[in-house]
């Protein structure tokens, strides 16, 4: 469906051999500790732990480290910091508009290296809401394709609330609206079907279409975005050609 899908797909795949591993360890970690501090730490009554946890057995992080997370979090273990979801808005390269999600327990760090990657890779600071109402927020499960067909998956989540399924290549993304996310997740489990991710993200509702040149910028923009620690998630409103993004890798 959209660039940034495609670009989280290719992404997902390097994910295992890519040097910043540790880095995406740290920010699947964090996302359990803060789900275990908001709703408690039982995954069964807790759905976004549930989904934070399997996110990150998906990335192989170990199950010591996820007990721990969940602990902190729960206040069950020490050293648990007291994180803040703060959301920066921008634009990048070609006008493509740029959401920024932060978990941080420092907003001024935060603002800074928000601040810094933007500036430094063609992208500009927004004022808060004038990029916010170009993204409806969904529920996004990415589900690997295997054997499976469209019609498959379709079939498994339509009842449940799933809007669409878009072929992604290797994988298929099913749509719904944020509240419906655990009801489809749970619709697959129910029908057998593995995924990958169940998150609720931020989709673009208008597009900018991206040459060779254009897609390099903005890819670079939200690798030094997600350089940050204090960044879990970059959202933005560009679309890539297949014959593009197989250039670019």
């Amino acid at each position: 469906m959209s660039g940034h899908s495609k670009w989280a797909t290719t992404k997902h795949k390097k994910a295992v051999i890519d040097a910043k591993r540790g880095k995406l360890f740290a920010k699947l970690i964090k996302n359990i500790e803060v789900a275990a501090r908001v709703g408690g730490s039982d995954p069964d009554g807790n759905p976004t732990l549930f989904d934070a946890i399997q996110k990150a057995k998906k990335q192989s992080v170990p199950n010591k480290n996820i007990d721990s997370a969940v602990k902190r979090g729960a206040g069950l273990e020490a050293g648990g910091a007291d994180y803040q979801t703060i959301m920066y808005e921008g634009y990048g390269p070609n006008g493509v508009a740029v959401l920024i999600e932060c978990l941080t327990d420092n907003r001024n760090r935060a603002a800074s290296d928000v601040r810094v990657a933007m500036t430094r890779n063609g992208g500009s600071m927004a004022d808060p809401g004038s990029v916010a109402y170009l993204f409806n927020r969904k529920g996004v499960v990415i589900v690997p394709k295997g054997e499976l067909s469209e019609d498959d998956v379709l079939g498994a989540v339509l009842d449940a609330g799933a809007e669409e399924v878009n072929d992604l290549g290797e994988s298929f993304e099913v749509i719904s609206e944020a509240g419906d996310l655990v009801p489809v997740r749970k619709a697959l489990q129910d029908a057998g079907i593995d995924y990958d991710s169940a998150d609720a993200n931020f989709l673009p509702t208008m597009q900018v279409e991206l040459d060779e040149e254009g897609a390099r910028k903005i890819f670079k923009l939200i690798d030094a975005l997600e350089d940050s620690d204090d960044v879990q998630n970059v959202f933005a409103n560009f679309d890539v050609a297949d014959e593009v993004m197989a250039s670019i890798d």
